[in-house]
């Protein structure tokens, strides 16, 4: 079993300001959504199990309050569960995209235009990284392993585990106050905190 968890709400959240691979804090609220699934992962009494995270803060933060709350595993950072990198778009808000590049958003279908900045990953590239890392993750032993990474990570591995398309990846729910399962026979189940 896997559980895939979504970092908790940063700053940049709060204010609409996206994020790609550059960072912001985590704040009271995302602090505390991290805590509740800990609590939550505590509360299913999981056998042997393993934390993998983005090492990007704000995922590697709330895998640490995810933890505290499992008695301080170890947690692995994987480099390949960064969020998607929108190049010189990280960092920017949807006015400064769009100031940038008129048009472009309502041009894709939504939530697709993460995969068209001009110098960042497009979804073959980022789908194939985050594949190669769920192969390893996988391959693990332990029976249960706990990701801990970003909106669009998650967006993508839960749309392969269910096998839809990119399209239908777009749409996909990212809340920060539940996570999601990733059972036999492609199921995908979201577990509130």
């Amino acid at each position: 079993m896997i559980y895939l968890c979504r970092h908790g709400q940063t700053d940049f959240n709060a204010v609409g300001r996206r994020q790609g691979q550059v960072d912001s804090n985590l704040t009271a609220l995302g602090q505390a959504q991290a805590t509740a699934m800990g609590r939550r992962l505590a509360a299913m009494k999981l056998p042997d199990f393993r934390i993998y995270a983005s090492p990007l803060g704000r995922a590697h933060h709330s895998a640490r309050l995810i933890a505290a709350e499992l008695g301080n595993p170890a947690i692995t950072l994987d480099p390949r569960l960064k969020e998607i990198g929108m190049g010189s778009w990280d960092g920017k808000t949807d006015a400064d995209i769009d100031a940038a590049h008129p048009g472009l958003r309502l041009s894709v279908p939504a939530e697709a235009w993460w995969f068209h900045s001009p110098d960042g990953e497009n979804y073959a590239t980022f789908a194939t990284r985050l594949m190669a890392a769920m192969a390893e993750i996988k391959s693990d032993p332990a029976p249960v392993k706990i990701i801990v990474a970003h909106a669009v990570v998650g967006r993508v591995i839960r749309a392969h585990w269910a096998g839809l398309t990119e399209a239908e990846s777009y749409t996909l729910p990212v809340p920060q106050d539940a996570f999601y399962a990733l059972g036999p026979d492609r199921r995908v189940t979201e577990i509130p905190a």
